[in-house]
Formats: C-alpha cells, sequence, structure tokens
C-alpha cells in the first residue's frame, strides 16, 4: 500500500471541512448493525478500531477521522481485514455528530466513545479547534445510554487534563476514578500509545460514565 503524507494536524474550523457528511444505511454497513456500538473519534489510520474489532466480534466499531485521505488508507485496510463489524468514515464531528447518531433513529446502539491523543492544539487562541468542545460533550450526554463509557487519552497532560475538566463539568458524567488510570481499559493500543510507552513516557488516561 503506497504511503500518503498528510498534514499532521487540520483546522477542523476551516471552510473546508464544514460540509456535512453522507450518512450511511448502518443496515448494510455492519453485519449486525443491533451489536453494541463503539465510537473512536480521531481513528488516525484506524489501527486501533481494527484491532477491537477483531478482538471483540460482539461489538461494532466505528472509526472517524477528519483527514480524507487517512480515512482511505484505514478503508482499504477494513477492506483488506473483511471485518463486518467495523466502519471507518470521513466525519468532523464538531460538525456531524449529532447527525451521525440521530441517523440511527431509536435503534441507537452507541454505548461506548474513545477520544484518544487528540491534536493537542497548544496555543490558546488555538484550543477552541481541539475536538471536545461543549457542544460535542452535550451531545455524548444526549447520545449515551445511561452506563456508556467515554474514555480519553493522551500523552500530553494539560491536554487531557482540558478533556477531563470538560466531562466533569457535565452533571451526567461521573469519572470512574480521580486519578489517572494506570493502564489502558482496551485490549487493544493506538500507535501513538505503543510509542510513547515504548519511550518511557507516560498516558494520561480517564474513563466517565454517563449517570
Amino acid at each position: 500500500m503506497a504511503v500518503v503524507r498528510v498534514r499532521q494536524h487540520v483546522n477542523p474550523l476551516s471552510e473546508r471541512y464544514q460540509i456535512p457528511i453522507q450518512m450511511p444505511v448502518w443496515e448494510q454497513v455492519y453485519a449486525a448493525p443491533k451489536q453494541p456500538l463503539h465510537i473512536d473519534i480521531g481513528c488516525g489510520k484506524g489501527i486501533f478500531v481494527q484491532q477491537m474489532a477483531q478482538l471483540q466480534p460482539g461489538w461494532n466499531f466505528l472509526g472517524l477521522e477528519i483527514r480524507k485521505p487517512v480515512v482511505e488508507q484505514a478503508q482499504k485496510r477494513q477492506q483488506e481485514a473483511g471485518l463486518t463489524n467495523l466502519h471507518i468514515m470521513y466525519c468532523n464531528v464538531n460538525l456531524s455528530f449529532r447527525a451521525l447518531l440521530e441517523s440511527w433513529g431509536e435503534a441507537n446502539p452507541l454505548q461506548q466513545v474513545s477520544i484518544q491523543f487528540p491534536d493537542p492544539w497548544f496555543k490558546k487562541r488555538h484550543q477552541k479547534r481541539r475536538v471536545l468542545q461543549p457542544q460535542l460533550v452535550d451531545e455524548l450526554a444526549e447520545f449515551l445510554p445511561a452506563g456508556g463509557r467515554v474514555v480519553i487519552q493522551s500523552d500530553v497532560e494539560a491536554v487531557a487534563l482540558d478533556m477531563a475538566e470538560r466531562l466533569s463539568e457535565c452533571p451526567q458524567f461521573s469519572r470512574t476514578e480521580h486519578d489517572w488510570l494506570p493502564l489502558s481499559p482496551f485490549p487493544a493500543l493506538t500507535e501513538r500509545e505503543r510509542v510513547t510507552l515504548a519511550q518511557g513516557l507516560p498516558v494520561y488516561r480517564a474513563v466517565f460514565l454517563r449517570r
């Protein structure tokens, strides 16, 4: 497979990313569309969700990524793997997350959302570009059922703190542990997580439950 060079960060607020997406027909996407759904926001190359789909066939996995060339590469890997419980698609979640979940209707199977190693946007004037904005927190609270989980991970403590604070401010969410989790709650690791751990650096993790 040819390597596609893509900018590491893209501005989700720029005009080119303000185009609504076409919603899939979920019954055509998944072999068993009523299985519980895990959405990985910012799935990158899709390696994590593909491994999760292989390890947990009783779940459906949906990877969302804003960089179209990366999505196309991930979709090729998905097709080659032949997994019927995995779908990867282009999506600016800050624009289309509500419509995406509403497209399921009353049959919405969402049970878990992960946001892992998102673009940090260190400069204060750029932090409005971070993925976990108040609107997305509200939408997560609306569409996750009681007991549903949001898992956040970052190798940048300031970014992890920002995500944790936003979720903690929402009364519908409660954090499972006060301290950062020492281990991933998932049986698979992201590429960034593997590299970070191999370098002996910390990963900041937290799990929030929908009340």
